[in-house]
This record gives C-alpha cells, sequence and structure tokens, in this order.
C-alpha cells in the first residue's frame, strides 16, 4: 500500500491557493497519484471527464484534432498547473488529448470528490474561474496572432510564451526544457512543417536560436521579441 500523499505536494498550485491546512489534507487525501511514461496518453479526446487533474512534475501537452484530422496543440501544462478539469462542469467529455511529452507525475480528482471539493470550498471554484479566465485571454491572444500576424511574429510569440512558461538558463542561451519538435510549433501557430522548419533555419543562420533532437535554445532572446513585435531588426552586435 502507497504512503499517504503529503499536502505539501499542492502548495504553489494556483487551484488550491489560500486552502487552510485542514482543507489542503483534505483535498490531497482525495487525490490519486498517477506516473505518466513520456509518450503516454493521460486522457484522450472524447473520452468521458472522470476526473479533474494536477500536474506535479513533467510535462503535457493538450492537442485537440478536428474532424479533417489536422491537430493543434492548444498549451504545453506544467507543475502545478491543472488540466481536464472544466470538462467535467461542461459537457462531460474531455476536449482534447493530454498527452505527456516527459515522464510526468499527475493527480487526479474523481468528478464527485471535485465537485465535494468545490462545494464545501469556495475558494476553490474562485481560483479555478482565475485560471480559466488567465488561458480564455491567452487563446484570444493567439487567435489575433493567427487572424493578423505573419508566420515569423506568430512563432516568435509562441516560442516566447513557452520560455516565459519553461525557460532554463543554459550556456548558450534560455532552453525550453521540455522536448519541442517543430511539428509542435506548427501545431501552435497554425502553420505548416515546411514553415516553421524554414523559419527555424533561418534563425539558426542569424544566431537567434538553436534547434535539434526536440530541444530549441533561444541564443538571442531580444532578437527573438523584436520579431515578435515587429520592431527593426537589430543592429549587428546589438
Amino acid at each position: 500500500m502507497a504512503p499517504p500523499l503529503d499536502p505539501a505536494v499542492l502548495r504553489g498550485m494556483p487551484l488550491f491557493a489560500g486552502l487552510d491546512a485542514d482543507a489542503m489534507a483534505e483535498a490531497v487525501a482525495l487525490a490519486r497519484p498517477r506516473r505518466h511514461a513520456r509518450g503516454a496518453a493521460v486522457f484522450t479526446q472524447g473520452e468521458a471527464a472522470a476526473a479533474g487533474h494536477a500536474l506535479i512534475d513533467g510535462r503535457v501537452k493538450i492537442v485537440q484534432t478536428g474532424p479533417d484530422g489536422q491537430q493543434v496543440v492548444m498549451r504545453f501544462i506544467g507543475p502545478g498547473e491543472m488540466f481536464g478539469t472544466l470538462a467535467i462542469f461542461t459537457d462531460g467529455l474531455y476536449p482534447a488529448d493530454a498527452v505527456a511529452v516527459a515522464d510526468s507525475v499527475e493527480l487526479s480528482w474523481p468528478a464527485a470528490a471535485m465537485t465535494d471539493l468545490m462545494e464545501r470550498h469556495p475558494v476553490i471554484v474562485r481560483n479555478a474561474l482565475s485560471i480559466v479566465g488567465g488561458r480564455l485571454r491567452e487563446v484570444q491572444h493567439r487567435l489575433r496572432e493567427v487572424a493578423t500576424e505573419r508566420v515569423e511574429r506568430r512563432v516568435a510569440h509562441a516560442l516566447l510564451r513557452l520560455v516565459r512558461q519553461a525557460g532554463r538558463r543554459v550556456e548558450t542561451g534560455v532552453e525550453i526544457d521540455f522536448p519541442l519538435s517543430r511539428q509542435d510549433v506548427a501545431e501552435m501557430t497554425g502553420t505548416t512543417l515546411h514553415t516553421v522548419s524554414r523559419t527555424l533555419s533561418a534563425w539558426e543562420s542569424q544566431g537567434i536560436v538553436e534547434s535539434g533532437r526536440q530541444q530549441v535554445v533561444i541564443r538571442k532572446p531580444h532578437a527573438l521579441v523584436a520579431i515578435a513585435e515587429d520592431l527593426p531588426p537589430l543592429r549587428s552586435g546589438d
């Protein structure tokens, strides 16, 4: 039998911000921990939403497939973030696949347990609304980018979002600290693999990024910001 979870695993998670120690202990006692190897599905699009989820280690990709089979990467989930929970309270079906892109550990709460927690601790409801509101703003920004910006700006914005979410300082710049393929970037930005490959190759020749083996390092973040914001090109040596 596995030892009980330490309530400290919930500390820092926005969904449970503001809960007292007793409520934290109650929430963690209802959670079910699971490990997922890289490439494993946490849940699949169209599956009954039986639980709400929160990631405590690793990285999960949320991918939605349209009727034509085209895939869109909706977002990457990092440690401390909830995912799949809203589906419990809408049509009861997961709207996308959740796939581990690195070995991951998540907690899940059965739908009845999550509903009960929210009824007894309204702060969880307020936190969930705040999280959903933030993600809605992000989706609106991405829709505006797809509708109004050229591909280079969209790709730059996508990489900068990932740097803010999972950037790690390395000797050559800032690395996006999880496996990221060029196909992932294409599916995030509403463009083709060919276009993303061409764009990244051009930036590599300019020393702005370094990519390979599903890893991306931003060597000149200021240059990427200039592209994203459509600023004048930086002079050599800037």
